[in-house]
C-alpha cells in the first residue's frame, strides 16, 4: 500500500487534474471587432513634444566621452529615467540622469537622436 503522504510521480490520476475543463464560454459577451481608442488614435497627428539638445561632452569626466540630452520641457522625473533606461538598452551602454539632464555613456549621438525622433521629440545637435 502507497504511503498516504508521498505524491505519486508515476503520472497517476492527482498530476492530471483539469481544474478548467467543466468551464464553457457559453453565455459570454464576444469581444469587439475594433477598438475605440485605436480607431481615434490612428486619426490624430502625433503630438510634437518639442526640441531637446544632444551634446557631446568631454570636459571634467577624466578623458571619457557622454551623450549629454537636455532641454526637455514638460516632462517630469520619473518619464526622464523611463526614457533614460530605455535610450540606455537601445545604445547598449550605461548612463542616468542627473540635473533634470539624461547621461549616456559614450558619443552615441545618432541612436539617441533616432531613438528621440521615434519618441516625438525634436532632437538637434548642440555644441561642437
Amino acid at each position: 500500500m502507497p504511503d498516504p503522504k508521498r505524491i505519486p510521480v508515476d503520472g497517476g490520476s492527482s498530476l492530471t487534474q483539469k481544474p478548467f475543463a467543466a468551464l464553457s464560454s457559453d453565455g459570454l459577451p464576444t469581444g469587439p471587432e475594433k477598438l475605440l481608442t485605436n480607431s481615434i488614435t490612428t486619426k490624430l497627428p502625433k503630438k510634437h513634444r518639442g526640441r531637446v539638445d544632444i551634446l557631446r561632452v568631454k570636459a571634467g569626466r577624466g578623458g571619457k566621452t557622454v551623450t549629454v540630452i537636455k532641454n526637455f520641457v514638460g516632462i517630469g522625473l520619473p518619464e526622464k529615467e523611463q526614457l533614460a533606461k530605455l535610450m540606455q538598452r537601445a545604445c547598449g551602454t550605461g548612463g542616468t540622469v542627473k540635473n533634470g539632464q539624461i547621461e549616456i555613456q559614450g558619443d552615441k549621438r545618432e541612436e539617441v537622436a533616432r531613438f528621440l525622433a521615434e519618441a516625438n521629440f525634436n532632437p538637434v545637435f548642440a555644441g561642437g
